[in-house]
């Protein structure tokens, strides 16, 4: 650990942040973890429910993007971590309302860095870890992976707002010497996601009878990466990475999104008992999204290299597991669909913040 002070963590109540703090709070008993999280429409404080009573965890209900409750937040908590997830994240919903992906996303990384430079950035041992996207790259050809070097490419209101928070944490650290690190990670999956994603869409939906809805012809390629790889790659950047350095994680699992929807199907067909030529026969092609990438895929050389870390799971068997967490908790997933998390949030929330 770097330093004894309160670790903040942005976003911690979304699919990542959450994951992040279910593995942390466990492994540094007596630690003071602050989540700090607007609790929009994909947070979910169900994810959080086996940690939320445990000593040292509290929930604050902040925007990142009201300068005043950072300012405040800073000022009373004074962390020595900060691991910054919050952001508004899903292409298609950057495309119909970009505006509020450069307020989260943009306005959102610079107040914390300010605050951070006020309030903690002379602290020994101090750090600002930011969470980013391989989306910041653009689309890659048939062959050729994403480095640390590639240039920056981005092609969805989404991935701009990302690429911005990048080079504002780089240039906080240029010209104010701010101590800080940057991830960017391929598609992440796994328990806990918001099913608007690809994978617990189709779960959901397969499970559901619902059509299976894929873009285009299905052949566009990610790099899947599961979620609790990802939270052990951020520690492993956190306490052996280079300050100042960029990390780029990977699964090493490229496949085309049809082929990601089949093996759902297989899957789902047989945990469940259910016809497998049934749950295909729901997958419905859709028209494409605009600047929809091709492909992504990460070179995660440099992260297994200089900090020790490799995945755990294959795509196959991190699949069968997110699969299977779905299968285990459908009163999760009925929460989030029917909006009474929302309710509850707001119920036990709604003036505080």
């Amino acid at each position: 650990m770097l330093t004894d002070d309160p670790i903040l963590v942005t976003g911690g109540a979304g699919f990542i942040g959450a994951n992040f703090l279910n593995l942390s709070v466990p492994r540094f008993p007596g630690r003071k973890f602050i989540n700090a999280d607007k609790l929009t429409y994909a947070a979910n404080l169900a994810s959080l429910r086996g940690i939320e009573k445990a000593p040292g965890y509290s929930l604050e209900r902040v925007d990142i993007a009201v300068p005043e409750q950072v300012e405040a937040l800073f000022a009373r908590t004074k962390p020595g971590l900060v691991v910054h997830f919050a952001a508004e994240s899903h292409v298609d919903r950057s495309i119909v309302a970009p505006g509020e992906f450069v307020s989260s996303n943009v306005v959102g990384t610079f107040n914390l860095l300010e605050a951070f430079r006020k309030h903690c950035a002379t602290k020994p041992g101090a750090l600002f870890h930011h969470v980013s996207t391989d989306e910041v790259y653009g689309s890659l050809g048939d062959t050729g992976l994403f480095t640390e070097e590639t240039p920056y490419d981005p092609s969805s209101p989404y991935s701009a707002s990302k690429a911005a928070s990048d080079h504002l944490v780089r240039a906080y650290s240029r010209t104010y010497k701010l101590p800080v690190k940057i991830t960017n990670c391929s598609n992440n999956y796994g328990p806990l996601q918001f099913p608007e994603k690809l994978i617990p869409l189709m779960i959901s939906n397969a499970l559901e009878r619902k059509p299976l809805p894929v873009y285009g012809k299905g052949l566009n390629i990610r790099d899947w990466l599961y979620v609790e790889d990802h939270c052990e790659a951020i520690w492993a950047v956190i306490e052996r990475g280079e300050l100042g350095g960029t990390y780029n994680i990977g699964g090493n699992n490229e496949q085309k999104n049809v082929d990601v929807v089949h093996r759902i199907c297989e899957i789902v067909a047989e945990l469940t008992n259910a016809p497998k030529q049934e749950l295909l026969g729901l997958i419905t092609y859709v028209t494409d999204r605009p600047g929809h990438d091709m492909r992504y895929a990460i070179d995660p050389t440099k992260v297994i290299r200089e900090c020790g870390w490799k995945p755990k799971q294959t795509f196959e068997s991190g699949l069968r597991r997110t699969v299977q967490w779905y299968l285990d908790n459908s009163a999760w997933v009925q929460g989030v669909r029917s909006g009474e998390y929302l309710k509850w949030i707001e119920q036990n929330y709604g003036s505080r913040g």
